[in-house]
């Protein structure tokens, strides 16, 4: 088994306490709020548990401020960041309302981020067992599956993409012969290489483990950044000056036209990066602290993702007025390059981009997402592979064809779903148990978390009305997606341009109302079997 979580504190040493520490059943609480086992309580043969999935114990939570703001430098400078203004301006949108419109999406989810955030530090879990609080202990691999399954397939396309810059850029040095190679499933085999040998770039370095990933990402958030900003200054120097494209009016202008391509935009950016807002703990489990991950995320996210949609716009500005139309992959802005040495540059930043932000993003959760479906069957690493090959066979290059699909449809369903398992995490954490756990529970067949049969209804049926609130009215233009025009559900239809928002917002009420009783009992000391736990076959 891959060791991604150390075995926790020696005999005799259960670790730095902090000042007044105090102690409570299995776990003791340090006086800056994190929470520990004690030794030998983790039930490491239970069916729930294994290395990968235990408690990170407190003296390797040492990821500080830098680490976080690194790793969202390092995840948000990728090539489908860069084109998100694109996709938003190729709708109608001028630059003011693209960036605009990222921006706000951006500050949106960082709110869920920081409060499921919470519980990595101060309790050193994972997302798939903070998920079994509220959903059970088994139930908790409905969101784990959901959550992987997205996963899987922004690691697909984030590795075509990657591919695709890879083969651009080696066509541009070596010529017709490399770009013109014979056809395989419409494309040349050259392209499929470069695919393939991405692809086992990115096992390599996540087979390693999540330290090697911490390092990483600690050099390759500021090198993809002054990467970023020496392509603007050269294409600035091209220009002498930013072309017309800045001042290039909206085609929606502010006023009815363009607020229903607003909301269903800012929701399809919000869906983004709602990934993350779910499975953030896998990274702030190894966090020091509180402020830590909380100044981190603030200043890695939303200023990172504002100002890389900036950096597009100007250098693809800058690409309209030196080659008279605007180009926004900057795969094909850095291909321009008369030079070997911009060429080799160009390659070096378009790898790094792309794995920090694959790695990280995509391939982490699933990995231990995979694992808490069966902890004694799969590990760390099998869940990364499981990731790579799934990744491969949702055929990526089909869900970025269409601006309208990528945003609409995949961003936006995705949004929709993630939405909801956020809303009752974050209820479920924050309103019903006040952040308040008991590890040992969290990986038992008897306790609190294993409700009936080791699922909890409730947050099934939140999850399933929250969803269906969310995505049951997707629709889709003729011709340009899979949904029907009137929506799947006509009647909720009006909803899903604000699929996030209804999901998340829907299902928070619902588990809530449901939960809330249970909660009120187990805090006068009158919890019932099956109430917030406890009980069930």
């Amino acid at each position: 088994m891959t060791r991604t979580v150390p075995p926790g504190p020696p005999s005799g040493n259960p670790g730095p306490l902090g000042p007044s520490p105090s102690i409570s059943g299995a776990q003791f609480l340090t006086g800056d709020g994190r929470v520990e086992l004690l030794h030998g309580a983790y039930p490491a043969g239970s069916p729930f548990a294994n290395e990968d999935l235990r408690p990170i114990p407190l003296a390797e939570r040492h990821w500080g401020t830098y680490n976080f703001t690194a790793l969202w430098i390092g995840m948000a400078h990728n090539i489908p960041s860069w084109t998100l203004a694109s996709g938003l301006v190729t709708l109608g949108m001028d630059w003011k309302q693209a960036v605009l419109t990222i921006a706000l999406a951006n500050v949106i989810v960082l709110l869920p981020m920081l409060l499921t955030g919470h519980a990595g530090p101060k309790y050193g879990i994972p997302f798939p067992v903070l998920a079994r609080a509220s959903f059970g202990v088994r139930g908790a691999n409905l969101p784990a599956l959901v959550r992987a399954a997205v996963a899987c397939g922004w690691f697909g396309i984030q590795t075509w993409i990657g591919g695709q810059g890879i083969y651009v850029l080696l066509g541009k040095a070596y010529g017709g012969a490399w770009a013109g190679a014979a056809e395989i499933g419409g494309y040349p085999w050259t392209l499929w290489l470069c695919f393939v040998v991405f692809w086992a770039l990115q096992l390599a370095v996540i087979l390693r483990g999540m330290e090697t990933l911490r390092r990483f990402e600690n050099w390759a958030g500021p090198f993809v950044l002054v990467g970023a900003v020496v392509l603007l200054v050269w294409m600035a120097d091209k220009a002498g000056g930013f072309g017309p494209l800045l001042d290039a009016p909206s085609r929606l202008g502010w006023g009815a036209r363009f607020w229903p391509v607003f909301f269903p935009a800012l929701m399809g950016m919000i869906g983004f990066w709602s990934t993350l807002s779910l499975n953030i703990p896998d990274f702030t489990r190894f966090g020091r602290g509180q402020r830590a991950q909380v100044w981190g995320q603030t200043m890695g996210l939303p200023t990172t993702m504002t100002a890389f949609a900036l950096l597009s716009v100007l250098v693809t500005s800058g690409t309209q007025a030196v080659y008279g139309e605007p180009i926004w992959e900057p795969v094909a802005v850095a291909g321009k390059a008369d030079s070997v040495l911009g060429l080799l540059f160009a390659l070096v930043t378009v790898l790094v981009a792309t794995i920090s932000t694959n790695l990280a993003a995509n391939v982490v959760s699933p990995a231990y997402d995979l694992a808490n479906l069966a902890p004694k069957l799969v590990d760390f690493r099998t869940g990364a592979l499981i990731t790579g090959v799934v990744g491969v066979l949702i055929f990526p290059w089909k869900l970025i064809e269409t601006p309208e699909f990528y945003i609409y449809v995949w961003l936006g369903v995705v949004g929709g779903l993630l939405g909801t398992v956020a809303g009752i995490l974050i209820a479920d954490y924050w309103f019903v148990r006040r952040a308040s756990l008991e590890l040992v529970e969290l990986y038992q067949r008897q306790g609190r978390y294993w409700y009936t049969g080791g699922w909890n209804w409730r947050a099934v049926l939140a999850f399933l009305v929250g969803g269906l609130l969310a995505v049951g009215g997707s629709h889709s233009a003729p011709g340009k997606g899979p949904f029907p025009a009137d929506g799947l559900v006509p009647a909720l239809e009006p909803l899903a341009d604000y699929g996030w928002a209804v999901g998340l917002a829907s299902a928070f009420v619902l588990y809530t109302a449901l939960m809330w009783p249970a909660a009120v009992r187990e805090r006068r000391g009158r919890a019932l079997p099956g109430d917030l736990g406890g009980g069930g076959a």
